[in-house]
């Protein structure tokens, strides 16, 4: 139990080593963490945990009354009018410092990708007690002057086709990942389709999907939070990435006192397997200074 939540989990590593904690993404279960990413990590002397979100993966899901209309909430959001979504993202940041309670962890190194850059954020400004360090990958400030995602790109990301459909479902997802994925470092479309498929087969929760989305729209504007934090920040972001604009990756380092920006050539959003050894290398090497 994490936060009053059963939270799925699992670790590498040493369990009296320093501690890494990994946040996926909006919709991402924690398998999106590749293995050889943790099992590299963990080799480098971390204790490393991924974990599945709330309402996503194997984690408990969340029913509430009112279901959640992404459409709606996108034009609320343009208006500038208030979102009530069924939980934040500090409820999220809640459950993150829930799952090291409960494995009895002091303090932790958090690194978050895109959504779980933004809870990571949070926990970094929120619980520095509970923090020694930030890794943003492929996340943003929520400035709403920074340059956004193309309609198309939009558009692709809220329709969400029915998995009972599996060719469907995974052509849906190839187009999705041809649009946001890095374009130097292309999987191929064996190995897409059966990261596409494993991640279908393990768990599917389209509604957990739309409820995270509208708590990263609540959430807004960060920049005020992002001031806040005291801790050693590594900000990492690709040159390519469509869905979080390089900007996003900017204007987050921008307003961290002393964060470091790596920008990385040909990255879109996802963690190509070509770059994984560049990736934990950065890491390491943060947060062991």
């Amino acid at each position: 139990m994490a936060n009053g939540l059963r939270l799925a989990y699992d670790e590498f590593g040493d369990s009296n080593a320093p501690a890494i904690v990994l946040i996926m993404g909006l919709g991402a279960q924690m398998i999106a963490w590749p293995e050889v990413f943790c099992q590299s990590l963990a080799g480098a002397g971390f204790r490393v945990i991924r974990y599945d979100n709330r309402d996503i993966g194997l984690s408990q899901k969340i029913n509430p009354r009112k279901a959640v209309n992404i459409p709606l909430l996108l034009l609320r959001s343009k208006l500038g009018l208030s979102i009530k979504p069924p939980y934040t993202l500090k409820d999220m940041a809640r459950d993150a410092i829930g799952v090291i309670d409960f494995l009895g962890i002091d303090k932790a190194h958090w690194v978050g990708a895109s959504m779980g850059g933004m809870i990571a954020q949070i926990v970094t400004s929120e619980y520095p007690q509970r923090s020694l360090s930030l890794t943003s990958v492929m996340s943003s400030s929520g400035n709403p002057q920074l340059p956004q995602a193309s309609w198309k790109i939009t558009k692709q990301l809220v329709s969400r086709p029915d998995a009972r459909n599996e060719k469907a479902y995974l052509e849906h997802s190839l187009k999705t990942w041809g649009l946001i994925g890095s374009p130097d470092y292309p999987p191929t479309k064996a190995e897409l389709t059966e990261r596409i498929l494993g991640s279908l087969h393990r768990s599917y929760s389209p509604k957990g999907y739309q409820h995270q989305a509208a708590a990263i729209l609540e959430s807004g504007d960060r920049r005020n939070l992002l001031k806040k934090i005291k801790r050693p920040t590594l900000v990492i972001h690709g040159k390519e990435d469509k869905l979080a604009l390089v900007e996003a990756g900017i204007d987050t380092a921008k307003h961290i006192d002393g964060a470091r920006l790596k920008l990385i050539e040909g990255m879109g959003h996802d963690l190509p397997r070509q770059l994984i050894p560049k990736l934990v290398r950065l890491i390491v090497q943060h947060v062991s200074n």
